[in-house]
């Protein structure tokens, strides 16, 4: 019997008419869930209808978890509502903060970006907060993904890992392990053996948090390597990525692609490649 199918694809507008023709072998669909948040039209439509073929994963970026000032209260509403229409097989967001007031007083406004957090007791609260209070309107748990961060705060007093673990054990939260993100940080951070550091960082993840994985990939053509996801997955990242599926084997995992969208075969190509590897890891469990 043959394994179950473990990596799925972003369901992109440029891509809308054929994956839905062809419905390719793909274990499931991801698409970013503010995208998806108005009432009807031709978008949510078609989701329905890829949700008719494919287990379907909301991939959020404007929940803030890491956020001080709380959740956007609407925002939790909306995505409540795709959640109860879509059914989706995993619900994620990124550990970061976005939301903040300008000044004194002001209400927050969302800064539309993704802001890395400080690894700090505090920062964990807040997060651990947040995560709770999502889990409990969604009425499931969600994952949490570690970021690409361009900047580190002097007052970080444990590891990335280790506050990602203590995160999971808190709330009961996963863990989506986006492996080119790793890469990408040890690369800027100058390691000396960036696939090595990023293996270590791997290992030190509880695996049994890790719900999902993330591959895509990214722009080192400048003085800093920048997570575009426009490319082809670079040689480090599959290393890294066939080290963690001999701890993790049998987790879902998404092939990213979303700048400088490629013909729907090289995405697939793509998604084969990162499916061979998870079927080598399966043969050497079994």
């Amino acid at each position: 019997m043959n394994a179950p199918l473990c990596t799925g694809i972003g369901f992109r507008q440029p891509h809308y008419r054929e994956l839905l023709e062809r419905r390719p072998p793909l274990a499931f669909l991801e698409v970013h869930s503010e995208n998806f948040f108005a009432e009807g039209g031709a978008a949510l439509a078609v989701l329905h209808e890829a949700r008719s073929h494919y287990d379907v994963s909301l991939h959020g970026v404007g929940l803030a978890l890491g956020s001080a000032a709380g959740l956007d209260r609407w925002h939790l509403e909306q995505l409540a509502r795709l959640v109860d229409r879509i059914e989706p097989v995993r619900v994620s967001d990124h550990a970061c903060f976005a939301r903040a007031p300008l000044r004194a007083g002001a209400a927050p406004t969302h800064g539309n970006d993704l802001l890395p957090v400080a690894f700090t007791p505090a920062s964990l609260d807040i997060m651990a907060a947040n995560v709770s209070a999502v889990q409990d309107r969604l009425g499931r748990p969600i994952l949490v993904e570690n970021l690409s961060a361009y900047l580190g705060w002097a007052d970080d007093s444990m590891s990335e890992p280790e506050f990602f673990n203590r995160l999971a054990r808190r709330t009961g939260c996963g863990l989506l392990l986006d492996v080119n993100n790793i890469v990408v940080n040890q690369l800027n951070a100058g390691a000396g053996d960036a696939v090595a550091a990023a293996k270590r960082f791997v290992d030190a993840i509880d695996a049994q948090a890790v719900g999902e994985i993330h591959l895509a990939g990214y722009d080192d053509s400048g003085d800093l390597v920048i997570d575009d996801h426009g490319s082809r997955v670079h040689a480090p990242v599959w290393q890294v990525f066939e080290h963690a599926m001999g701890r993790l084997r049998g987790t879902p995992v998404l092939v990213e692609w979303d700048t400088r969208l490629p013909a729907l075969d090289v995405l697939l190509g793509e998604a084969a490649a990162a499916e061979a590897r998870c079927a080598v890891h399966e043969e050497v469990a079994a």
